[in-house]
């Protein structure tokens, strides 16, 4: 029987990317919350297997040799349990760098930029208008990248993979971020057709009472902690 990875998590885009993949895989995992509006994630154990202070990481004890592995950073988890299980993350190269671009234009455009929309949009202290007007329309331009791409494909790499799980949670606060998914009809099909998805409305639910009774928007503590980090 499969040992269960310990995951360390909190409902937010980038730990359903995590709750996705392994509800896809159907293997089992323990969910250890790391609230980050309550500065968890600062934790000296934590930071042990997550030096960047945040979540999501993951601990496998059957790693490479029968030895524990921690993995933190999304897409390097995301890798890393697509080759052990060998699904959703291809083996053949061709497809393979496919699943990596869009995975990394993940990584380092979309999700950054809707972070930062969001950010400016809906925290930020002073509504500094170019900040707001910056990152509405570089998601915009991103979700259009998208709806290019998805034209003639009902995946970003052809297949369901890594990339789509890594993508698909920073569709979902589209709203928050200016964006209309109307004016993107690809990108919706594949957001209504991935949201259907039963692993995925699993995946959606692991935390969300936590989440429920977080409010980031009011708790200025939170904000607090989670927007004004220095070296420490």
């Amino acid at each position: 029987m499969t040992a269960a990875i310990e995951l360390y998590y909190w409902p937010t885009p980038n730990g359903w990317k995590i709750t996705i993949m392994l509800e896809e895989l159907g293997v089992p995992y323990e969910v250890k919350f790391v609230n980050i509006g309550r500065g968890d994630q600062f934790a000296p154990d934590f930071l042990k297997i997550a030096p960047n202070n945040r979540m999501p990481a993951i601990i496998d004890p059957e790693g490479p040799g029968g030895q524990p592995i921690s993995v933190f950073e999304s897409g390097a988890i995301l890798q890393y349990l697509g080759r052990k299980f060998g699904k959703f993350y291809p083996a053949d190269e061709r497809t393979r760098v496919a699943v990596e671009e869009w995975l990394y234009w993940q990584v380092g455009g979309l999700g950054p930029m809707a972070g930062q929309a969001n950010h400016f949009r809906n925290y930020a202290p002073e509504k500094v208008e170019y900040g707001i007007n910056r990152y509405t329309n570089e998601v915009n331009r991103l979700y259009g990248v998208m709806n290019t791409r998805l034209a003639d494909r009902p995946f970003l790499a052809g297949d369901y993979s890594i990339a789509d799980m890594a993508s698909l949670g920073w569709v979902v606060s589209h709203e928050r971020q200016g964006q209309d998914l109307n004016d993107f009809p690809n990108l919706k099909r594949w957001f209504e057709t991935l949201m259907a998805r039963p692993a995925v409305l699993r995946a959606m639910e692991v935390g969300k009472e936590e989440r429920a009774n977080s409010n980031l928007a009011t708790d200025k503590e939170a904000q607090k902690i989670l927007f004004n980090q220095r070296a420490r």
